[in-house]
């Protein structure tokens, strides 16, 4: 049987990854020759991640747990690459892979372990906070060193991340610049 009929087959004629059922083809899972059915949408994605539309891949949600491991592996590629945005991170919490699989998903670079360790700043509702994000304070904050109350509501505009604590970010309260703690912020 052909590639192509044999992934039709076991795909149902879908995408293994969306469920589209149109532009299918074949996209091969390097660095093995294992291959999915993935539709135009998909493989576009994945082979350009500056186009990735991370609400695409909430997809991910029900083919994360196929039973085929290539489909696992670029499920595991994808929202590690996405683990930014929030949900893809509780998601990667859930997923179970065996061992040689997560050998294979972590062949190409993507999820090295030394981005493992990198800090992700999280605001009160756990939505993750990046360098130059606007927040909102949740409630008064004296600031040490000073007798300036950073009242609640205040909007802290174009704010900085801590590279060594995920608990702490720097952003401007009227004239000062403050260090404030994650915990006590809203993103906008």
């Amino acid at each position: 049987m052909s590639l192509s009929k044999e992934l039709e087959k076991r795909s149902g004629a879908t995408c293994e990854l969306c469920g589209a059922t149109e532009n299918l083809s074949a996209f091969e899972v390097a660095p093995s020759k294992e291959s999915i059915a993935a539709c135009k949408v998909c493989i576009d994605q994945i082979e350009n991640p500056d186009t990735v539309d991370a609400n695409h891949w909430r997809c991910l949600n029900d083919s994360m747990w196929s039973e085929v491991p290539a489909v696992q592996v670029v499920a595991w590629r994808m929202l590690t690459q996405l683990r930014a945005e929030g949900w893809p991170q509780d998601l990667l919490d859930m997923m179970y892979l065996e061992e040689e699989t997560l050998e294979w998903a972590k062949a190409t670079g993507i999820g090295a372990e030394e981005d493992e360790n990198a800090v992700i700043h999280r605001d009160v509702n756990g939505v993750v906070l990046q360098a130059g994000d606007s927040v909102v304070l949740i409630k008064d904050l004296k600031v040490k060193g000073s007798s300036m109350v950073a009242k609640q509501g205040t909007a802290v505009r174009r704010i900085s991340l801590d590279p060594e604590n995920e608990k702490y970010i720097e952003g401007k309260v009227g004239p000062t610049q403050i260090v404030i703690i994650t915990d006590y912020v809203k993103k906008m």
